[in-house]
């Protein structure tokens, strides 16, 4: 599933260009990826156009990779509230055991740089959830961060995407 949304991610870069679902599949199904690989992308990539959609309430609407698959939310839930600055992020067993202490700590870098708001952090947290894999792992959550900033129609900042992108295991320690 990984590799089907890092070609996504790598060819629609800009959102907008990303054709509805069902053309989507079709195109990736024309490159050569194996027709599970490209369901699991699919489910995953509309749980992602929903998220988005639902955090964006009250903003202009952000291209998407499904933009045309789900109506945008008309008025704010009941009980909405943007996040404290003095509120704390507690994670449920669950999420441990699924995100794994390293991917937990990555998204905890993130939040804590300035770089991963708080509406964006809950998405990644639910995609992470929605993806395979126990523990998760790194390289797979840092697609995840870039197909959420990618939702919102934004590129991370050039330090965050050499962050996301950049293999950790190859970096000489001065």
């Amino acid at each position: 599933m990984f590799e089907v949304l890092v070609y996504v991610y790598e060819n629609y870069w800009q959102g907008d260009a990303c054709p509805e679902l069902h053309q989507l599949s079709r195109k990736l199904t024309a490159v050569g990826f194996e027709a599970e690989e490209i369901q699991a992308a699919m489910v995953w990539l509309n749980g992602l156009n929903i998220a988005a959609q639902n955090t964006q309430l009250g903003l202009p609407k952000a291209a998407s990779a499904t933009s045309s698959q789900t109506p945008a939310p008309s008025a704010a839930p009941h009980g909405f509230q943007p996040q404290s600055a003095a509120s704390l992020r507690v994670y449920s067993v669950a999420e441990q055991e699924h995100l794994g202490a390293q991917a937990l700590g990555f998204v905890s870098f993130l939040e804590s740089s300035g770089v991963l708001p708080p509406h964006m952090r809950e998405i990644v947290m639910d995609r992470a959830m929605a993806a395979p894999g126990d523990p998760l792992a790194l390289d797979d959550l840092k697609i995840i961060v870039l197909m959420v900033y990618w939702s919102f129609g934004e590129e991370p900042d050039a330090l965050v995407l050499d962050e996301l992108c950049d293999d950790a295991d190859f970096r000489v320690a001065h």
